[in-house]
């Protein structure tokens, strides 16, 4: 393992690391491109449809049937199957037949977490809302969504880092990203490459897991508020006030 590293930092300090096509630099922004790309269209094709059938409470069993086909195919079979209709339609290799791959990735945490969220708002909250006179858009949007955000946030943080994780199968269509130099360190026994661009790769996932579990600190502080108070709690119970 200290060859692995020794043979890293050398390979740090050439030029080869930071210019050109292949410099970590442009694969880290060619990476994150097609990562921000698939979360971004699975979150649009997912979300809405996700949030309406959780407010009427119907459909979930097919919705989520088609959605986890995603799920059950491995990443690398949907670029493979993929690849031939990205080549006939003139999308070419690269981007797009892993781009598409990464969506069906990226879906069925998304939508079944929505979709959950929203289904499984307390109804005594919903009877309140519409006891206040709140039209079905208006329960949706200042209660319903508010209320499923913590599990939609969480869907898309899980989403995220499987997304950046499995970016990694681009270079197997010709897209050049992070995995280039990954798997071309496995076919050439080049550790100080494939080591360099693992550690990114692992940076990165850890980065879109804080940004997300801060987004949800900002976006649902009553949650934290809620939990900062149950451990008050439970710390008193512990130890009482007057020890």
């Amino acid at each position: 393992m200290g060859r692995a590293w020794s043979q890293m930092w050398d390979y740090l300090g050439t030029d080869a690391a930071w210019e050109g096509q292949n410099g970590l630099p442009s694969l880290l922004w060619a990476h994150l491109k097609l990562s921000l790309a698939s979360l971004l269209i699975a979150g649009v094709l997912t979300v809405p449809p996700a949030i309406i059938l959780g407010h009427v409470k119907r459909g979930a069993l097919l919705a989520v049937s088609i959605v986890n086909i995603g799920r059950a195919v491995p990443s690398f079979a949907a670029i493979a199957i993929l690849l031939p209709f990205s080549l006939r339609w003139g999308f070419g290799l690269g981007f797009w037949p892993t781009l598409a791959a990464l969506v069906l990735l990226a879906a069925p945490p998304i939508f079944t977490n929505t979709y959950t969220g929203v289904r499984d708002v307390p109804a005594d909250a919903v009877e309140a809302a519409r006891g206040m006179g709140m039209l079905p858009t208006q329960l949706l949007r200042r209660v319903e969504v508010p209320v499923a955000l913590p599990l939609i946030l969480t869907g898309l943080r899980v989403s995220a880092v499987q997304v950046v994780a499995t970016a990694t199968l681009g270079p197997l269509v010709g897209y050049r990203c992070l995995g280039t130099p990954i798997i071309s360190g496995f076919q050439k026994n080049d550790k100080g490459a494939l080591l360099a661009a693992a550690i990114l790769v692992i940076a990165m996932a850890l980065l879109f897991d804080a940004l997300f579990a801060l987004a949800q600190r900002i976006l649902v502080p009553w949650r934290t508020k809620a939990r900062d108070a149950d451990v008050t709690v439970a710390a008193e119970q512990v130890v009482p006030s007057g020890a």
